[in-house]
C-alpha cells in the first residue's frame, strides 16, 4: 500500500517537530516536507505534489487560508486540512470557502488526527467534533439553505434520511457501514443518491441540510 504523502506547515517549530514525530510512527504516512510559512508551503506543494497538507491557519507571509484557496485552484488533487488553536467561526467559514477538506483543533487526540487524515485521503471531509457542530450551525445560518429545503419534497427514503443524520453527526463511511450493517459501497451509493436528489456537493452541504431540516439538533 502506497504511503500517504503529507506536508506540515506551521510557524511554531516545536509543534511542527512534535507532529512530525507523532505521524512518523505510523507506517502508512510519510512526511515529505516541513515549512514555516505560506510562501514556503506553496513552493513545497509545487515540488512534492503531496496527497495532503496539514496547515496552521495563522502563518507569516500568506496565511493558511490564502494558501488553501490557491491550492484548491492550482493543485486540485492536493487536499488541505486546516489546524487551529481557536474555535473561531470566521476561520472555519473562510477555510471551507477556500476549499479545505478538514478543520481540526490542535487539541485533538492522536487517534482523531489519524482518522481525519485517512478520511480526507479517501476523498472525504473531516471536521473536529469538538468544534464543528456549533460552528456549522452558524455557517448554515450565514449561507442560503440547500436547494431542496423540505425533506418530504425530496423523495428521501428512511435509509437515506438515516445516512444524512449519521453523516451530520460526523460518522465516517466505514462507521456508517458498520452501524447499519451494509457495505461501504452501499453507503457511497446512498450518499450519491442523496446528493443527486438534493443537489448537494459535499458532506458540509449534507450537514447544512440536516440542520435546516432538523434531522439533527445542536
Amino acid at each position: 500500500m502506497r504511503k500517504i504523502h503529507i506536508i506540515l506547515a506551521d510557524d511554531h517549530q516545536l509543534f511542527r517537530e512534535g507532529l512530525h514525530a507523532l505521524l512518523s510512527q505510523t507506517d502508512e504516512i510519510k512526511i515529505v516536507a516541513e515549512v514555516k510559512d505560506g510562501n514556503e508551503l506553496l513552493e513545497a506543494i509545487a515540488k512534492y505534489k503531496p496527497d495532503l497538507v496539514l496547515s496552521d491557519i495563522s502563518m507569516p507571509g500568506k496565511t493558511g487560508i490564502e494558501v488553501c484557496a490557491e491550492v484548491t485552484s492550482q493543485f486540485p488533487d492536493v487536499r488541505v486540512i486546516m489546524l487551529s488553536m481557536y474555535n473561531n467561526e470566521a476561520f472555519f467559514v473562510n477555510s471551507l470557502k477556500a476549499g479545505a477538506k478538514g478543520f481540526l483543533s490542535k487539541e485533538i487526540s492522536h487517534e482523531e488526527l489519524l482518522k481525519a487524515i485517512h478520511t480526507v485521503f479517501e476523498n472525504g471531509e473531516y471536521f473536529d467534533k469538538k468544534i464543528s457542530h456549533f460552528i456549522l450551525k452558524a455557517y448554515a445560518q450565514q449561507l442560503d439553505a440547500p436547494t431542496v429545503s423540505a425533506k418530504d419534497e425530496a423523495g428521501l427514503s428512511p435509509r437515506e434520511t438515516e445516512i444524512i443524520r449519521l453523516v451530520a453527526e460526523s460518522f465516517s463511511n466505514a462507521e456508517i457501514a458498520e452501524k447499519l450493517m451494509i457495505s461501504i459501497r452501499t453507503v457511497n451509493a446512498h450518499k450519491n443518491n442523496i446528493m443527486r436528489k438534493l443537489h448537494l456537493k459535499s458532506n458540509v452541504d449534507i450537514v447544512k441540510y440536516a440542520l435546516v431540516n432538523k434531522i439533527i439538533k445542536l
